[in-house]
């Protein structure tokens, strides 16, 4: 990642970022904070209190006209039309051969579908929807540079929130639901319970000039709970432990999506019907050749995205991301093996300019909230 951030864009808490020592990088087109500190610090503070996050590079579209939720549907691999209004669920947007060119969050509501979609894919991803309005009466409206968001993670997220959020029930907010209410006295704020960490939490997104009084109003709020600004970094170990995909690594153009484990999103449905890579998504669900999983390794060597992994002399497998798990406190990746090798406790090496270190197939997650750590 670049550190020239000059020429990049820029959410309007960029100042506030560089106020507060944050190391600013290239991310997505975007500049963004990687670390406020030492990453393995703020990944605890998120699995022990809570982080600040600002997700203002995200792309976000919101879908409105009488055939909203039909463009959601012919787009979505994930069944648009079936999930209540106030739910939130993952998909994919794929290609006519059946691979994701992004994944994303669809949020449905009554007349119309908000869309979540990653930074680096945002320009392209919007183009790709406004090509697949052909017959449809819908209305597809980018509104990442007119909105902030901002994300609060960790175990005592709920209860800081609360503190500045009025006329919605944060208690009675399902996972993966969302509402609107009141925040910082701003009204009709939409306020989301999902995350990116594994951990409990919300996203809040309002407009995009509000965001630095919001942030100082979370901050100030939060401070004798622990919360702390956390960077990307921190944010990245922390899917990871939480086996959650990301965009160009664990996902890609020219990877099959049920390798990833990625069924649940991808529906297959008779009323799903028919939508962009379907035909090519059912051969691709009886044409797996390999499967994601964790790997863990007592080596001093961080495996990293693009090492190959072998069993003897023979290639198995490639890591798709890898870094230093402040929970578990080892070395952890996430990684494609063969079939017949991705079990649990299976040896392998993984190779680094031609030296070889050991490490050990781990079943995905290696972090839940609900089980706590898993063993290493």
């Amino acid at each position: 990642m670049s550190t020239d951030t000059s020429s990049l864009r820029k959410t309007s808490l960029a100042d506030v970022h560089v106020a507060a020592g944050a190391r600013m990088v290239e991310f997505g087109g975007w500049s963004m904070p990687v670390q406020y500190g030492p990453i393995l610090d703020e990944g605890k503070t998120v699995r022990s209190a809570c982080g600040l996050f600002d997700l203002g590079h995200m792309g976000r579209f919101m879908l409105t006209g009488p055939d909203a939720i039909a463009l959601a549907d012919r787009v979505c691999t994930n069944h648009v039309a079936k999930v209540a209004a106030g739910g939130i669920r993952y998909s994919l947007l794929c290609n006519d051969d059946g691979y994701p060119i992004d994944d994303l969050l669809f949020y449905r509501e009554e007349a119309g579908v908000y869309l979540v979609v990653n930074a680096s894919n945002c320009a392209r991803d919007l183009a790709w929807i406004q090509a697949h309005t052909d017959g449809l009466d819908v209305t597809v409206d980018d509104q990442t540079s007119a909105t902030a968001m901002l994300a609060l993670q960790g175990p005592r997220s709920q209860e800081i929130l609360e503190r500045v959020t009025a006329d919605v029930d944060l208690a009675a907010l399902g996972y993966y639901r969302f509402a609107f209410g009141t925040v910082c006295g701003m009204e009709n704020i939409r306020i989301s319970r999902t995350g990116y960490t594994g951990e409990d939490g919300f996203e809040l997104y309002f407009p995009t000039e509000e965001g630095p009084r919001v942030w100082a109003a979370l901050s100030a709020q939060g401070a004798d709970l622990g919360l702390r600004p956390i960077g990307l970094g921190a944010r990245d170990i922390l899917r990871l432990e939480a086996g959650m995909a990301l965009y160009g690594h664990e996902i890609d153009e020219e990877r099959n999506a049920f390798e990833a484990g990625l069924d649940f999103a991808i529906s297959l449905t008779e009323a799903k019907g028919d939508y962009i890579g379907r035909a090519a998504l059912e051969r691709h669900r009886e044409n797996k050749q390999s499967r994601l999983v964790g790997i863990t390794t007592d080596g001093k060597r961080v495996p990293r995205q693009g090492y190959a992994l072998y069993l003897e002399g023979d290639e198995v497998g490639r890591l798709c991301s890898g870094g230093v798990s402040p929970t578990l406190g080892t070395n952890i990746g996430s990684a494609y093996v063969r079939l017949g090798l991705d079990t649990e406790g299976q040896a392998l090496e993984f190779d680094i300019r031609g030296k070889r270190q050991s490490c050990v197939v781990r079943e995905l997650p290696f972090y839940s909230r609900t089980r706590k750590k898993k063993s290493s």
